[in-house]
């Protein structure tokens, strides 16, 4: 897909189930020259190193959670039904945090000949290093409110594989299970669904 196409997408969606107070601001801001949002990569070498990235992670992240959500034994047996607004929130904004943070340049890599070649690459430059999680609700949160459930879902949607204490996220999935389903999108979306395009 298209960097545009991904971009009316996710405005399409976002406009469609995301509507409490502060959200058009926000919107807004992703669209607006102080934000790469639209065009930013999801990471530098890994999942969604390109142009684009980023909205093309957060939109699948969005199609597993739905997906995921809508199974039966999930919302009859675990009892999580949420709202379309939560749903949207916690997946399309869930890395806010990677906004204006990958500089792009080169790097000097060897061919299949042996001979040293320039190519496109991503660094990292967080010059707001509020951690990941955390930062987009932070960002969030300067724009609209967020429910607690929502907060801690965006906050924890690493799950075990970020740097934080492993009883504190245990203790956050088990309380919010909006959390734990996040990290099964989010996980899905990264090592299954975008690691086939690698």
């Amino acid at each position: 897909m298209s960097v545009q196409t991904l971009k009316d997408r996710f405005i399409e969606i976002y406009k469609e189930h995301i509507s409490r107070p502060g959200s058009d601001k926000l919107l807004e801001y992703l669209l607006s020259s102080s934000s790469d949002f639209f065009t930013a990569p999801a990471s530098t070498r890994y999942h969604g190193n390109y142009e684009g990235g980023l909205v093309e992670h957060s939109l699948n992240v969005y199609d597993c959670l739905v997906d995921y959500l809508a199974r039966e034994k999930v919302k009859n047996d675990f009892n999580l039904n949420y709202s379309d607004e939560t749903i949207a929130i916690v997946s399309l904004l869930h890395d806010l945090c990677k906004i204006n943070v990958y500089k792009s340049g080169f790097r000097n890599v060897k061919d299949d000949s042996g001979k040293w070649i320039q190519v496109p690459n991503y660094t990292f430059d967080d010059l707001l290093p509020y951690g990941h999680g955390e930062k987009s609700v932070y960002i969030i949160s300067g724009f609209m409110r967020l429910t607690r459930e929502e907060a801690f879902a965006i906050r924890y949607h690493m799950g075990f594989s970020g740097e934080e204490n492993k009883t504190t996220v245990g203790n956050a999935l088990e309380m919010f299970p909006l959390a734990l389903a996040v990290n099964i999108a989010d996980m899905e979306a990264t090592f299954l669904l975008e690691n086939e395009k690698e």
